[in-house]
């Protein structure tokens, strides 16, 4: 089997179990007719810090489940074939910090569903585009805009029924965790030096011109301009040289 193969199977284990175990937790809950809803979040309530860790895992209905279940998957498969050095710690956080956030700041009633994770999951791959720059993971977050770009209405307040806060601080945690991670590169990122005819290739800025700040972006084109002036001079005094050069030498020609 193929290291690609190998890979793309390794990747899709884990979200296949979170997604199962949601259909069976919410497949035990529709047949024994018992509501699961007290293990969501309760915002600022002892009882409800429970829900923290559980509330990802009760939904209210059908509809609800199976409108987690596609994202979650194929959010959480990306993450892992893709950025496989940070996966699970990333996922962790975003699962952590999003509910913990809900506790803090949410609407006081029960709030309940894998959705603030989705959205962070997605907000994860979105702001890597934004925070690593490189040509796979731009790809993956044009992916995920084009596919999710419906999303953004999820955070809208005042939604009766919705939790937009879990939608919200998902999203928010999302971007937070690209951020913490983007140094955290992957073997597929590492940039390769291209070489032609032996020697570097020279690029007209430095490849980490958008990491610096922009009093240091500043200077470095004030460097480089004074630079290309210094060159400019150099080739101007080389012709004058050779200039003179071959004046004297057709004036002692017909001397």
């Amino acid at each position: 089997m193929k290291e690609t193969e190998k890979k793309f199977i390794k990747s899709i284990q884990l979200p296949i179990i979170a997604v199962a175990v949601l259909w069976i937790i919410h497949l035990f809950q529709f047949s024994s007719d018992g509501g699961l809803g007290f293990l969501g979040v309760y915002p600022r309530s002892f009882k409800g810090i429970i829900g923290i860790f559980t509330s990802p895992f009760i939904h209210g209905s059908f509809s609800h489940l199976f409108s987690n279940s596609a994202p979650l998957f194929f959010a959480g498969s990306l993450i892992f074939f893709f950025y496989s050095k940070v996966a699970l710690r990333s996922i962790f956080w975003i699962y952590l910090l999003t509910g913990i956030s809900v506790w803090l700041f949410a609407r006081p009633v029960y709030h309940i569903g894998a959705s603030g994770v989705v959205y962070g999951l997605i907000s994860f791959i979105f702001w890597n585009g934004v925070f690593r720059r490189n040509m796979k993971s731009i790809v993956l977050s044009l992916v995920v805009t084009v596919l999710y770009s419906g999303y953004i209405l999820g955070i809208a307040p005042n939604q009766e029924g919705i939790s937009w806060e879990s939608h919200l601080f998902g999203a928010i945690v999302g971007a937070i965790v690209s951020f913490a991670y983007k140094v955290d590169i992957e073997d597929d990122e590492k940039e390769i030096p291209v070489v032609w005819n032996d020697e570097p290739v020279k690029y007209f800025l430095p490849r980490d011109i958008f990491l610096m700040t922009k009093e240091e972006r500043r200077l470095e084109r004030l460097r480089i301009i004074e630079e290309q002036k210094r060159l400019a001079y150099e080739r101007y005094l080389e012709q004058q040289r050779r200039r003179q050069e071959g004046g004297d030498e057709w004036t002692s020609s017909i001397s």
